[in-house]
């Protein structure tokens, strides 16, 4: 199911980040009491009163001035108010109402989206009565909080998760392969949609999805049911959405989380950059089963080598995904295009696989007895036993005397053991440790 997305907007100053680290429970964003700080959209996913959703921090709004920077950080918080589904105006209790806040109130009105009025560092009783100017905003009762103490927060997140929409999800059989093309503009993600649809002629149909600019299209291959969930640009933009290859992390986001397979689609011509990094973990981090896809590759200039250069170069530029493999082709021609889908199907295929409880714990006893595990200050990891518990990804839980013991070193041999055994291409794996009870 994709989730649904809250940005929290505001001019710069008013404490976005620290309100993003409280509600995601993790400090991703830096928070410097300086602005301009949060340069980019920061993501992160939360969950209230049952509803998981995608969290966007914006770098602040700023109105006055043409400095770069500052129209960089502006432009990203206008594409974040174009994607959410609420938004969270963010102001400041101390400053009182700006005319910067007044500027953005404009800007969000245009938007249209549900907003709600939160107002930060109302850190005393004191403060509360300072709350009710917020009023001539226009958006309604202003909520107090206090990024730096944690109050308000409740009253807040009531507000935001009440207003989101509830989104009917496309549902499909078990034996649909569902294929997310993922990958920053301008890579030829339409072309190989085109490509790939162009060749087959058993489309069934069109199914608009649940995410915005993304369509899902059912066909079938060699008996093979797929669904292609494309995330190439479906609505003309604006030039602001031209110039900024971050509109691309979201969309991609929205799309990996309903697909089984995602296609990290790169540009063979120019090579792999930043942005390609960050979208292809997403699909790591998310626990899907990933293909780097090479396109381009009839414009480069090449010899016997090229491609294992640009191999071992994803290798190195990816080391968090060293699983999934690389298939090289050309959309505008269709070179290479039939290795594709053998290597979508495989992956697919490890993705949901499951081993045998007795299989998985003979792998981990050779393991254990040819590198035991390290002591800490005394004290030996031991491990009892190991079973699987999950599949997309394949999730092991591994029973142990401490699972403070385990050192992040010592799993990650365990894990290179576990796909020496069973291969596991293109998908992560999940290894999780649990203290073994009396009981088990």
């Amino acid at each position: 199911m994709a989730r649904p997305i809250i940005a929290i907007v505001g001019r710069p100053n008013v404490g976005k980040s620290t309100i993003f680290n409280r509600i995601i429970g993790d400090r991703l964003a830096i928070v410097e009491d300086k602005p301009g700080v949060t340069r980019d959209r920061l993501y992160g996913t939360g969950e209230w009163n049952g509803r998981s959703f995608n969290l966007i921090d914006t770098g602040g709004i700023e109105i006055e001035g043409e400095d770069s920077l500052l129209r960089s950080v502006r432009m990203q918080a206008e594409l974040a108010i174009e994607e959410a589904d609420v938004i969270v105006f963010m102001v400041d209790a101390k400053a009182g109402v700006t005319n910067a806040d007044e500027e953005v109130a404009q800007i969000l009105f245009r938007s249209r989206k549900p907003i709600v009025l939160g107002v930060n560092k109302v850190d005393n009783l004191q403060r509360m009565d300072d709350i009710y100017e917020f009023y001539s905003l226009g958006f309604g009762e202003p909520l107090p909080l206090s990024g730096a103490h944690g109050t308000g927060f409740g009253d807040l997140l009531d507000a935001a998760v009440s207003k989101l929409p509830v989104k009917e999800e496309q549902e499909y059989n078990d034996d649909v392969i569902k294929v997310a093309l993922i990958g920053r503009p301008n890579v030829g993600k339409s072309s190989l949609v085109n490509a790939i649809l162009g060749e087959e002629r058993v489309i069934v149909s069109d199914v608009a999805g649940t995410t915005r600019d993304a369509i899902d299209t059912p066909f079938e291959k060699d008996g093979q049911k797929y669904v292609l969930i494309d995330t190439a640009g479906m609505r003309k933009r604006g030039k602001v959405y031209e110039s900024t290859e971050k509109y691309s992390v979201m969309r991609a986001m929205q799309a990996i989380e309903r697909a089984d397979v995602a296609l990290v689609v790169i540009n063979g011509e120019e090579g792999i950059i930043e942005q390609d990094k960050h979208i292809a973990g997403y699909a790591h981090e998310n626990g899907k089963a990933a293909v780097f896809v090479v396109n381009k590759w009839d414009v480069v200039e090449k010899n016997d080598k090229t491609m294992q250069h640009f191999t071992n170069s994803i290798r190195e530029q990816f080391l968090f995904m060293t699983y999934a493999p690389v298939v090289f082709l050309s959309a505008l021609t269709k070179m290479r295009l039939t290795k594709l889908f053998p290597v979508i199907n495989h992956v697919a295929e490890q993705h949901a696989l499951r081993v045998p409880t007795n299989v998985l714990n003979d792998i981990i006893t050779d393991a254990i007895a040819i590198n035991p595990p390290p002591t800490d200050k005394g004290r030996r990891l031991r491990i009892n036993y190991a079973t699987q518990i999950a599949v997309k990804p394949p999730t092991m839980l591994i029973f142990v005397n401490d699972p403070e013991l385990m050192h992040f070193s010592y799993e990650r041999y365990l894990e290179n053991k576990i796909r020496a055994a069973f291969a596991f291409e293109g998908t992560p794996l999940r290894l999780f440790t649990r203290k073994k009870s009396d009981q088990e």
